[in-house]
């Protein structure tokens, strides 16, 4: 082995594991490091969420034919190493007798200029929490040797622990973002919110002491804008700290357009059984697509279906308003379509929005989970 000492290559990814970074950067440059001081020319690592989906999340070296397609034949299928993780009988580092995935590849092709045709795979976990595979390869090797498998254990031991701590910072960020949200929708609450109220009371007031035409209905306009201003901080405050979302999205959904003055027809097809990131992410989209149907569109009812499905769930907002042409977007663009594209694609989901004048918008969206 070109080794400059285990000792060396594990300390090296050690630092680089403790730099700050996201999951998906952390896993490729370790991955790099750790192929530049081995004998491993190829290697790959697979995230494998609860119910079974796997998806690469990193890859070096890959050989051109499993690189096709977008990694079409790392992406689909099932294989010895990710059967084995699922069923729980995988806990140490193993050599493959051969790689399904990259047979399959071969027998399409036929090529295989790489070499590359069995692989190591060891499980990334710390503790009892398992997160998923690190495969490993080299042209023309069909077993690795022990020495070889205790540095793959050691390194995935090393990465392992890298992402349970950054999935633990995550959670105290998305606690510390919650309670900020609180204090920030309290603080609203209390102070702005009861000011507009105030001064809706004194606009009414003013408007029914006066004999003033005039002066009437300057009180009665004042009265109006101070009406709608808190109907809009309302809404901003539900926005911050939504209120019924442990009745479930159709009861949030419905409260926050009851709130805004507009009818909706809630349509749920399918268990609703989602990740709380994902469930947020469809109640914020929802929020977004009510407020606008509720600001531009002037229609009294918007139509909502979602559609709950073994790996993926979608969402439609239609409202049969007064629609615009999409394309005047790029010109103009929606910071709250901006929001929803950006909420979609965080979670690698498909946005879809269509528009014409005088037939309404339509919103769809796709997310995997």
């Amino acid at each position: 082995m070109n080794d400059p000492s285990h000792v060396t290559i594990l300390k090296e990814i050690a630092e680089l594991l403790n730099e700050e970074t996201e999951l998906e950067s952390m896993l490729q440059g370790s991955l790099e490091k750790f192929l530049e001081g081995t004998d491993f020319h190829t290697g790959w690592v697979f995230f494998i969420e609860e119910h079974g989906k796997h998806s690469l999340i990193a890859h070096e070296n890959l050989p051109d034919i499993l690189m096709q397609k977008d990694c079409h034949y790392m992406m689909n299928g099932g294989c010895w190493c990710v059967n084995r993780f699922k069923q729980g009988r995988l806990r140490k580092a193993s050599n493959i007798i051969e790689c399904k995935r990259i047979t399959e590849a071969l027998d399409r092709s036929k090529e295989n200029p790489e070499g590359i045709t069995h692989h190591a795979t060891v499980p990334l976990q710390s503790g009892n929490e398992r997160f998923g595979l690190l495969n490993v390869a080299t042209p023309g090797r069909r077993e690795f040797e022990v020495h070889e498998l205790a540095l793959l254990e050691s390194v995935a031991f090393q990465i392992g622990s890298a992402i349970k701590r950054i999935q633990l910072t995550k959670k105290e960020q998305e606690v510390a973002l919650m309670q900020e949200r609180n204090r920030l929708a309290r603080d609203l609450h209390d102070s702005v919110n009861q000011l507009l109220f105030s001064m809706t009371l004194t606009a009414r007031g003013g408007a029914e002491m006066s004999e003033d035409h005039d002066v009437k209905d300057t009180f009665r306009s004042l009265q109006s804008l101070a009406q709608e201003a808190l109907t809009e901080m309302r809404a901003l405050i539900w926005q911050l700290r939504p209120k019924g979302m442990e009745g479930g999205l159709s009861e949030a959904l419905n409260g926050f357009a009851d709130m805004l003055g507009l009818k909706a027809s809630i349509k749920i097809e399918g268990v609703l059984n989602l990740p709380s990131k994902v469930e947020e992410t469809i109640f914020r989209i929802g929020q977004e697509a009510i407020t606008n149907c509720k600001r531009h569109a002037g229609a009294d009812e918007v139509f909502i279906w979602i559609k709950a499905e073994q790996d993926q769930i979608g969402m439609t907002i239609r409202d049969f308003g007064r629609g615009f042409y999409p394309d005047h977007l790029e010109k103009l663009p929606s910071v709250g379509i901006s929001s929803m594209k950006e909420r979609t694609r965080i979670l690698n989901g498909d946005f879809s929005l269509k528009s014409a004048p005088e037939e309404g918008t339509q919103i769809e969206i796709i997310l995997p989970y």
